[in-house]
């Protein structure tokens, strides 16, 4: 390779390494034959000047990453939605010239190549393109710039370059800058000029987002992304003298020159800038690609409204659309009217989860026999209602999650389906307007301690303060074109129909509100990228879920329950006090009165809205059986067999209750449920029990439920659903405890438990547990062990335990400090068997490590309280242990077990 023909990567952009004669030549050169072989003009060709500002807006982590062609990343096609036939709306990409500009730059390709590359700002090589303009006969335009400031470039230019074809000046305002429709009319007044180059001197980075959007419809052969020079060449900013830019302090001249609009730049966005380069640059060869090329367009024929049909279950489609709705007769007519309209260029097939609408929604999907109407007859959430629907969007390329209240505009769809093609996403979101057609604000980053309190004290007010002070990105121009975000609100987004099946289902535990973030997040670390496309608009009239003070609640509580799913136990208490804080400050406000004792009090998250039971679709539930080994449980069989019922009355599942030892009413109560099959024994022994079911049934899955431990219908089919898949072993539904009714040390202890890791990873704890056929074949009788679940759960590696996102089963905690010691005692004596058999001593040690627990519990405390928790947790373990050491060798007379919360 020769030098003039070096790239760089600096921090995700890749830099053409030119001198300064050559880069001038090839612009010259592709504007004066546009690059024609033949009769085929090429593609325009984007020149950018990349300095640390370029880099920290579109390098790795940049708001922009992925955005233009200059980047490791494809290439994007870009759409338009002008339908002027003077306007030449090409959707091929652009070529993309990006030259070392900046000292740091510079610095670092020196380094990285032992050379010695020029620094090539745009206002260095404006003069020699202007001169080799004029030499070409070459016309230039410039766009950028007050009006006054070009007036007073016409007099320079006419003055110093009077052979100069000057082809036009164009000063558009900010609003036009972000408006569809405007930015079209303004590229397709650029294009009636022919002009050859356009210098665009719009400022960082609306210039390039602007050429990246509209750039091709201008019919410039060549655009510059050139900054301030619009005002260098005016004579309206001065530059630097020639000894400072060669020492590379050009920056600080221009921090001393416009201090109030560059300090923010210099001093506080572009130093994170100088790690990038540092931490993350390479030597490309000269065989690897800068970019990929797509199609950009779907071509469908357009059929007559009236004659549009959604396909059925059993057809192909390219899209399957998931809605979930909740008393929403009035508006889930517009929004399958206006998916008719994109039916009749896609072929779509439309699926709707209704939630126990108590109004006419059933009836007004009725209307429409096209649309597959699944009615869950209770309010299951909206995660729990996309997930029961999930396995009817069938044979598609992608699945996209709308809300009921929506209008989807014209083509949206479509325009969603060329980004997530083109750019490689995973997941698309497009941009949302509220009912009088403003910009509703849906983009977020993810949650963070930073942007929470910013949140907390400013609110919506300062919109443009720095992306870690706030979650939401309020800033417009980011609503104006197509980039990579963190998240989006779940009303509307596309995912890609490998990566959905590879999500698997929605986390319930959420029930409304963050379950979005959540899932958005988890297809983050799948390797999958979110992209907004500003070109699909769809409008929200936000008459879904409605608002109230326990929603509200509901939205402050699941903040901080996403936070402990994703973050460690100490971070996720300071989260929890900043929401805190965000409340205390708004309690007067009508909306927020009383939810700050709410957060302070998780005794009450149980009163919050949450999903109710459902039987589901008989027809279509997945196979498994459910055991349940039984010992005097006539207290709450019945309360663990009617969510059941009905699957079990139908056939659908297999319900099995293994009385062992049962003196009381347990087997007459369990006989009472149609389709529950009971057995008995005489042996009071679980792990007894459980082997007797084994060998009663021959279906798989199969869950092993406690007794007192009841299971939502939806959790049991994602459990099942989840171990049919060929490569499962076991799994777990999600839990969570009930301390209702306990005693403050009681309380306490499972309050330091839940922050500890080692509960959210176990099979063991929630008091159930599933096993897939060849999970079930790792041994062959379960063994005379109290702890069964230990036992089940080092069978499994880390990565074959599956903790499933279900709405969490309930585990109810001992009411008083002696019951929790029983079964405390109960748990540890269990540990000390499996220790002592060959298996366990293998393989249990390391898993239920004292030494780890100690430092899961140190690690949880982060404030007096969790101190105290954490004090009475290992007081309570300590006493449990002796108590489990001093009787270990007395026969077990009884089961040992919990009665104060029977």
């Amino acid at each position: 390779m020769s030098s003039e023909q070096q790239r760089v990567d600096l921090a995700g952009i890749v830099i053409d390494l030119l001198q300064q004669q050559d880069a001038v030549a090839r612009i010259i050169d592709h504007s004066a034959t546009g690059g024609s072989s033949g009769q085929d003009r090429l593609r325009p060709l984007s020149v950018v000047s990349a300095n640390l500002d370029h880099i920290v807006q579109f390098g790795d982590g940049g708001r922009w990453h992925g955005v233009l062609g200059d980047s490791l990343r494809p290439t994007l096609p870009l759409r338009s939605m002008h339908a002027d036939a003077s306007v030449e709306a090409r959707s091929d990409t652009m070529e993309w010239l990006t030259l070392l500009d900046g000292a740091p730059l510079v610095a670092q390709s020196n380094r990285l190549t032992g050379g010695s590359w020029p620094r090539l700002a745009g206002s260095d090589l404006i003069g020699p393109i202007l001169d080799g303009a004029e030499r070409a006969g070459l016309s230039v335009g410039f766009l950028g710039g007050s009006v006054a400031i070009q007036d007073e470039l016409s007099r320079t230019l006419a003055e110093h370059r009077p052979q100069l074809n000057v082809s036009g000046f164009w000063s558009p305002a900010r609003s036009e800058l972000e408006d569809h429709e405007a930015s079209v009319a303004l590229a397709d007044a650029i294009h009636r000029t022919d002009t050859d180059i356009l210098v665009v001197g719009l400022g960082k980075p609306r210039q390039e987002l602007w050429m990246a959007s509209y750039g091709t419809l201008t019919g410039a052969r060549t655009l510059l992304a050139f900054g301030a020079v619009v005002d260098f060449l005016a004579g309206a900013v001065k530059r630097a003298p020639t000894w400072i830019s060669d020492k590379g302090l050009e920056w600080a001249w221009r921090l001393g020159a416009e201090p109030r609009r560059m300090a923010r730049r210099y001093l506080v966005n572009d130093p994170p800038g100088l790690l990038k380069i540092r931490r993350n640059s390479s030597v490309l060869e000269d065989d690897e690609p800068v970019s990929a090329k797509f199609p950009a367009e779907h071509e469908h024929l357009q059929a007559q409204l009236d004659q549009v049909r959604f396909v059925g279950r059993d057809e192909s489609a390219d899209v399957g659309i998931l809605v979930v709705t909740y008393n929403n007769e009035h508006t889930i007519d517009q929004l399958i009217d206006s998916l008719r309209h994109e039916a009749g260029a896609l072929s779509l097939r439309v699926v709707v989860a209704d939630n126990g609408s108590a109004d006419g929604t059933m009836q007004r999907l009725a209307a429409h026999p096209d649309v597959i109407a699944v009615a869950t007859e209770s309010n299951l959430g909206y995660a729990g209602g996309i997930n029961a629907i999930r396995h009817l969007s069938g044979d598609c390329a992608a699945v996209l999650i709308l809300n009921p209240d929506l209008a989807v505009g014209p083509g949206a769809i479509g325009t969603m389906l060329d980004r997530l093609g083109s750019s490689g996403a995973g997941i698309v979101v497009p941009r949302l307007l509220q009912g009088d057609g403003t910009i509703y604000p849906s983009l977020r980053r993810e949650p963070a301690l930073s942007r929470a309190l910013g949140d907390a004290l400013l609110g919506e007010k300062f919109p443009q303060r720095p992306a870690w002070a706030s979650e939401i990105d309020f800033d417009p121009e980011c609503y104006a074109h197509p980039h990579q975000v963190d998240w989006a609100t779940g009303a509307a987004l596309l995912i890609d129909a490998d990566l959905e099946s590879r999500l698997g289902a929605w986390d319930e535990q959420f029930f409304l509100y963050s379950e979005e973030t959540d899932y958005f997040r988890r297809a983050r670390e799948l390797g999958a990228t979110i992209w907004y496309e500003p070109e699909a608009v769809m409008t929200h009239h936000r008459g879904g879920s409605g608002s109230s003070v326990a929603l509200n609640a509901l939205m402050a509580v699941n903040r901080v329950r996403y936070i402990r799913k994703h973050r460690s136990a100490r971070y996720a208490s300071a989260f929890q006090t900043v929401v805190a804080l965000h409340e205390a400050l708004r309690a007067a406000k009508p909306g927020h009165r009383g939810i700050l004792g709410v957060i302070s009090n998780e005794q009450r998250w149980n009163e919050l809205p949450h999903g109710t039971q459902n039987p589901g679709s008989e027809s279509d539930f997945p196979p498994g059986a459910v055991i349940i080994p039984a010992h005097n449980e006539s207290a709450v069989i019945a309360r663990t067999l009617e969510p059941l019922a009905e699957l079990a009355a139908s056939g659908s599942i297999e319900v099995i209750v293994a009385c062992n030892g049962c003196t009381d009413d347990t087997a007459n109560i369990a006989r009472a449920f149609a389709g529950v099959k009971v057995i008995e024994s005489e042996i009071p022994s679980k792990v007894a029990a459980l082997n007797l079911a084994d060998s009663e049934t021959t279906v798989f899955p199969r869950l092993y439920l406690d007794a007192d431990i009841s299971i939502t219908t939806s959790a049991l089919r994602m459990t099942f659903d989840f171990l049919l898949r060929p490569e499962a072993l076991s799994a777990r539904p999600a839990f969570e405890y009930d301390t209702s009714g306990a005693s403050w040390p009681v309380r306490a202890f499972y309050r330091a438990r839940r922050r500890l890791p080692s509960t959210k990873q176990a099979l063991w704890g929630a008091g159930a547990y599933a096993l897939s056929e060849t999970g079930r074949a790792r041994f062959v009788d379960f063994p005379a062990l109290t702890a069964d679940d230990l036992f089940i759960d080092v069978q499994f590696t880390a990565k074959e335990k599956k903790i499933l996102p279900t709405v969490p089963v309930q585990v109810f905690t001992p009411r008083t400090p002696a019951s929790l010691l029983v079964i405390l005692k109960r748990n540890y004596r269990g540990q000390s068997e499996l220790r002592s058999t060959a298996e366990g001593s293998s393989k249990h040690t390391s898993s239920m490590s004292t030494v780890r627990t100690v430092r899961q519990l140190l690690a949880s405390i982060s404030g007096p309280f969790t101190a105290f928790d954490a004090g009475v947790y290992a007081s309570l373990v300590v006493a449990g242990r002796l108590w489990a050491r001093k009787t270990r060798k007395r026969p077990v007379q009884h089961w040992e077990r919990d009665d104060s919360s029977r």
